[in-house]
C-alpha cells in the first residue's frame, strides 16, 4: 500500500512538473511571438511610410516637370512666332535660305540641350523618389542577413 501511495505521489509530482514546464514554454513562446509580431509590424510600418514618401516625391517632381514643360512650350511658341515674323519680312531667296539655316541650327542646338536637361531632371527625380524604397530594401536585406 505504501508503494502505491509513493507511485501515485511520484506520478502526481511528475504530472505537475510537466504541466508547469509546458506552461512556462507556452508563456515563453507567446512572449517571443508577441515580440516578433511587434518587429514585423514596425518593419511593415516603415515600408508603408517609405512608399508614401516615395509617392509624394514622385508626384511633386512630376508636377515640377510638367510646369517646366509648359514653360518650354510657351518659349517655343514665342520663338516660332518670331520666326514667322522674320520670314514675312524676307525680300530675297538668299535671305530665306540664310534664315532657314539659322533656324535649323538653333533648333538642333535647342533640341540637344533640352533633351539633356530633361534626361538629367528625370534621372534626378527617379533617384530621389526611389531613395526611400531603396533604403527600406537595405533594411530588409540587413534583417534577412542577421536572421540567417
Amino acid at each position: 500500500m505504501a508503494t502505491a501511495n509513493t507511485t501515485t505521489t511520484d506520478f502526481t509530482a511528475t504530472a505537475q512538473n510537466t504541466a508547469a514546464e509546458m506552461q512556462n514554454r507556452a508563456k515563453a513562446a507567446f512572449e517571443k511571438s508577441t515580440a516578433l509580431t511587434g518587429e514585423v509590424t514596425e518593419f511593415h510600418k516603415g515600408n508603408l511610410e517609405a512608399l508614401v514618401e516615395s509617392s509624394k516625391l514622385l508626384a511633386s517632381g512630376m508636377q515640377d516637370l510638367g510646369r517646366t514643360y509648359m514653360e518650354d512650350a510657351r518659349t517655343a511658341a514665342d520663338t516660332v512666332t518670331d520666326d514667322v515674323k522674320k520670314m514675312a519680312a524676307i525680300k530675297s531667296p538668299t535671305e530665306l535660305f540664310q534664315l532657314q539655316g539659322e533656324i535649323a541650327r538653333r533648333n538642333f542646338d535647342a533640341a540637344v540641350a533640352q533633351t539633356s536637361k530633361n534626361t538629367e531632371a528625370m534621372m534626378k527625380l527617379f533617384t530621389g523618389a526611389f531613395a526611400p524604397l531603396s533604403n527600406r530594401a537595405s533594411v530588409a536585406a540587413e534583417k534577412v542577413s542577421s536572421a540567417a
